[in-house]
């Protein structure tokens, strides 16, 4: 069991002020974990509190020391990643070899190293005419993280504030929290600065709530639900606080009718059930012409039903559980949605996959004749659940890929790459993947529409924490 009830504020591991217990439980076996404290207001004001006592001597920092410390990060990071693959695992489900070990714990180091290089050119200061253009530290930050890929968002945030110049104060989600106090321990051993690096545990109402609209905080940046991100809004609306969204998905990967279907509809239902299809830019909605659809549905039945599906600590696993009891009731349900709204099932559907009698399972699952307006091609699952909807022609395609509330990534494959360059750059979202592209961390990430506001990672994400300044007259002719 994994005791973190303390909260790390000002330098220091300290217990909350008013003591309230929540067990962190191991999706794979409904057990508990390990136990963290639910914090309130008073924990917050202290933390928001050291945060705006440390932001007048680390923003004024050189970029020598900044980029200095980043490095220290890096090293004492490398010498935990172990423990927190591990964490990651006991605390979401993610399979420890195939995904928490190479993806998961080693996405941070990623955002590290890339915000690194971004500081070591960034142009805060520039001419123009008589003005002196500055870019300054936002101040203090408020962090809201998910469970989904605890470690990377965590890190993709973490970052970017340090090297700015920025004091924080992070609220992780309470669902997987653990990976979040490593850092901390990381971030300490490290030597962040007291009240640089705050860390305060809770839920939406009583830690996100106050942090996120407390009059010290000058920024929020928030990754989770629409919802939530709606709520965030509005608690930070008082106080006109600068506020980054990274939101929901329902991403549209559309198969042209020049692509390799073995290679695509195999790489797109693989890429599809990784972290049990809770990703919120997973390739959810499989665009295929339907001439192709019989071949489509042989190839993906066929691909889904060769993942192994089970414990995540055994090294042969390809997919673990859902990282929660709660979230995996919610997607039985709109899989259940799917077939009485009349999707065919080709693959998976409701309840345990076989051999499993507990844990937060589902089966991957692939519908197929999905209509777009259907629940299961409108609302984000966030489960391994895949909707192939059949296309008359391009235009049709992305007519259907745009018809979304949602707007944060796009997959395009085809054998043709100017024609598939030309379909990307129709798709009314942040980011599009072309023939399997992967993520870059120099790139910008964010959506379009209700996928959020802003964008995280490399230099785009890096400026997300800096404030423009106009010095006129600064430099007279």
């Amino acid at each position: 069991m994994r005791d973190y009830r303390k909260f790390y504020i000002d330098g220091q591991w300290v217990d909350p002020a008013s003591p309230a217990e929540l067990d962190v439980i191991n999706p794979a076996t409904d057990e508990a974990a390990g136990v963290i404290s639910l914090g309130g207001e008073k924990d917050v004001d202290k933390a928001v509190a050291a945060a705006r006592r440390a932001f007048d001597s680390w923003s004024a920092t050189s970029r020598e020391d900044r980029i200095a410390l980043l490095e220290k990060i890096v090293a004492v990071y490398q010498t935990r990643m172990e423990d927190m693959a591990l964490a990651i695992t006991e605390e979401m489900g993610a399979p420890l070899e195939s995904v928490s070990k190479p993806l998961q714990a080693a996405l941070p180091l990623w955002h590290f190293g890339t915000v690194i290089e971004v500081l070591k050119n960034f142009p805060f200061e520039e001419s123009l005419g008589t003005t002196t253009v500055v870019r300054e530290p936002v101040g203090v930050c408020a962090l809201v993280t998910p469970w989904n890929w605890p470690a990377n968002q965590v890190a993709c945030k973490v970052a970017p504030a340090l090297a700015a110049g920025c004091t924080m104060v992070l609220k992780p989600s309470e669902i997987a929290p653990f990976d979040a106090h490593i850092l901390a321990e990381v971030l300490h051993e490290a030597g962040v600065p007291a009240g640089v690096f705050n860390l305060v545990d809770g839920d939406g109402p009583g830690v996100g709530a106050p942090l996120t609209a407390h009059p010290d905080v000058d920024f929020v940046s928030f990754t989770g639900s629409t919802r939530a991100g709606q709520l965030i809004s509005r608690a930070a609306a008082d106080t006109i606080k600068t506020v980054a969204l990274e939101l929901g998905g329902k991403s549209a990967n559309i198969i042209l009718d020049d692509a390799d279907l073995e290679t695509a509809i195999t790489e797109s239902v693989q890429t599809m059930m990784r972290n049990s299809g809770q990703s919120c830019n997973a390739p959810s909605r499989l665009l295929v012409p339907a001439a192709s659809l019989a071949e489509v549905e042989a190839i993906a039945a066929r691909v889904a039903d060769e993942i192994k599906v089970g414990d995540p600590q055994d090294p042969a696993t390809v997919m673990g559980p859902l990282a929660s009891r709660a979230h995996c009731d919610k997607v039985q349900g709109l899989i259940k949605t799917g077939i009485a709204e009349g999707a065919k099932v080709i693959c998976g559907g409701p309840g345990l996959p076989e051999g499993l009698e507990r844990g937060c399972y589902t089966r991957p699952t692939i519908f197929s004749e999905v209509d777009n307006a259907m629940t299961i091609a409108q609302e984000e699952i966030f489960g391994p659940v895949l909707c192939v909807i059949p296309y008359e022609d391009e235009a049709d395609a992305v007519r259907i890929a745009n018809d979304t509330p949602y707007g944060l990534s796009g997959y395009v494959a085809g054998s043709d790459l100017e024609r598939a360059r030309k379909v990307a750059r129709k798709l009314r979202t942040g980011n599009v993947h072309i023939n399997g592209a992967m993520p870059d961390p120099a790139a910008p990430f964010g959506g379009y529409k209700q996928s959020g506001i802003g964008r995280e990672w490399g230099q785009h994400g890096f400026e997300e924490f800096l404030e423009i300044k106009a010095v006129m007259g600064d430099n007279p002719e």
